[in-house]
């Protein structure tokens, strides 16, 4: 199994260039951060899970930045986002950051994506109804894709839109960096299945929903069947936000989950003693992929 770790990346928060050479060196396979533009200070959205709002949501630096910082001072460890939203970006640009980033280090880019949990964010960024983000994302991802395989590309559909163009960097896979979704509900699952090439859940999720990691797995795996997918091909990444344990890791691995990411705590203090704290899962199971 293959053992990764979700900084959150804040601006008060360890260095990305930092924290990739500690992971690199310590056994670990991948670096994930996540995105927020903004946050919208009216606070309509209600946070995942409830509660208050966790600070760490608008101190987020720029992925894409933070990766290539990382890039720099690796040669091994994947960088990943988890998860970039991006609907909240022209996709243009998109496609020539994310390619110029790949390139750079060497395809080691995973692509997590996402539609985002607030509206107010959403809104304030782009046209694109909430009750469309959806397929919105899917028109993105088919543009982008096109974009890093093609010389002359052009994209004419209800959501993306912009005439045949060349367009470069390309990425170092003709296909661009592997499309990882983390959408967990009906219609988001249905999405993953069509086109993504891996899956990256939250297991805290499966609890939200009434259910279990072991249920929710299975559900995936049927809806990867029902659109005509070998769901005994398709990657799962589990993203670990529970506290880690032995035996939460044993148990993905009998599932079929091939990575699991940690979350790791947003102040260098805390970042570095739970690195220490978790460091025999790490030996113990990344020694057996």
């Amino acid at each position: 199994m293959k053992i990764g770790l979700v900084s959150p990346n804040c601006d008060y928060g360890v260095e990305p260039a930092e924290m990739a050479r500690d992971l690199e060196e310590r056994g670990y396979d991948s670096l994930w951060v996540g995105e927020h533009s903004h946050i919208p200070a009216s606070r309509e959205t209600p946070p995942p899970g409830g509660g208050e709002l966790y600070q760490g949501y608008w101190h987020t630096r720029d992925p894409f930045v933070s990766l290539a910082a990382a890039a720099t001072v690796t040669t091994r460890l994947e960088l990943a986002t988890a998860v970039c939203l991006v609907l909240e970006h022209e996709v243009l640009d998109l496609a020539k950051q994310i390619a110029t980033l790949d390139q750079l280090c060497g395809g080691r880019l995973q692509l997590g994506i996402g539609v985002g949990w607030n509206r107010e964010e959403l809104a304030n960024v782009s046209r694109v109804p909430w009750s469309k983000r959806y397929d919105a994302m899917r028109e993105t991802v088919d543009a982008m894709r096109q974009l890093w395989a093609g010389d002359e590309v052009g994209y004419d559909g209800e959501y993306v839109k912009f005439s045949p163009s060349w367009a470069y960097p390309k990425t170092v896979r003709p296909s661009g960096p592997p499309v990882l979704l983390g959408c967990q509900g009906p219609t988001g699952l249905r999405h993953v299945a069509e086109y993504a090439d891996e899956w990256c859940p939250r297991d805290v999720r499966f609890a939200d929903a009434g259910g279990d990691v072991p249920t929710g797995v299975q559900a995936f795996r049927d809806a990867v069947s029902a659109a005509g997918r070998d769901p005994d091909t398709f990657p799962i990444t589990m993203i670990n936000l529970s506290r880690p344990s032995a035996q939460a890791l044993e148990t993905y691995a009998e599932i079929g989950v091939h990575r699991v990411v940690l979350f790791a705590p947003d102040t260098p203090e805390r970042h570095h003693a739970f690195l220490d704290r978790n460091q025999q899962l790490v030996d113990e199971f990344a020694s057996a992929s």
